[in-house]
């Protein structure tokens, strides 16, 4: 039996709520929506390029948004101390590179760098504000709550290019 992607459960998006529970209920929508992109497919579905020359395919997105996860939430907001999940000292790209990626290990990756994300902002007030700090030496002060706001237009941009991707490999569309 060749493995396949698991199904998900998918929340859906709230309509009504205080501003946190809105926030926290479109991050969570759109991360459902990148698993659902994934669903029922095989290892190589998973790791197939959307079109030459590009490396993007369903399984680089789950890798890149690990990354970004881990490095808004628990880097950058939280000031925690945990290495980038890829070594790109040699390949900004590397999340892209997955050839030889494990599609289990790589979903289970993400999912529990959305867990460790979670517990990062969980109790925090959304006007907490943190320095980042860029490339060119400067600074400047964002909020958690850019940080949501943020992190559902990445999902968003994202989960358009996995809509893409899937309707190439099978044929299947919608949200």
């Amino acid at each position: 039996m060749t493995w396949r992607a698991p199904e998900i459960d998918r929340r859906h998006e709230p309509y009504l709520g205080a501003e946190r529970a809105l926030l926290t209920g479109w991050l969570e929508y759109h991360r459902d929506t990148l698993l659902h992109k994934c669903a029922g497919l095989s290892a190589d579905q998973l790791r197939t390029a959307s079109v030459e020359p590009s490396p993007l395919s369903l399984l680089g997105l789950i890798r890149h948004m690990t990354y970004v996860e881990r490095a808004w939430f628990r880097q950058r907001f939280a000031g925690q101390d945990v290495p980038d999940p890829f070594d790109f000292t040699t390949d900004p790209d590397a999340e892209f590179r997955v050839e030889t990626a494990d599609p289990e290990a790589e979903l289970a990756a993400f999912r529990a760098e959305i867990a460790a994300a979670d517990a990062a902002a969980d109790g925090r007030d959304l006007d907490e504000e943190f320095t980042l700090r860029r490339r060119d030496g400067s600074s400047r002060q964002l909020s958690l709550r850019w940080v949501y706001l943020h992190m559902i237009e990445e999902y968003a941009r994202h989960n358009g290019h996995a809509d893409l991707i899937r309707e190439r490999l099978d044929g299947i569309t919608g949200d």
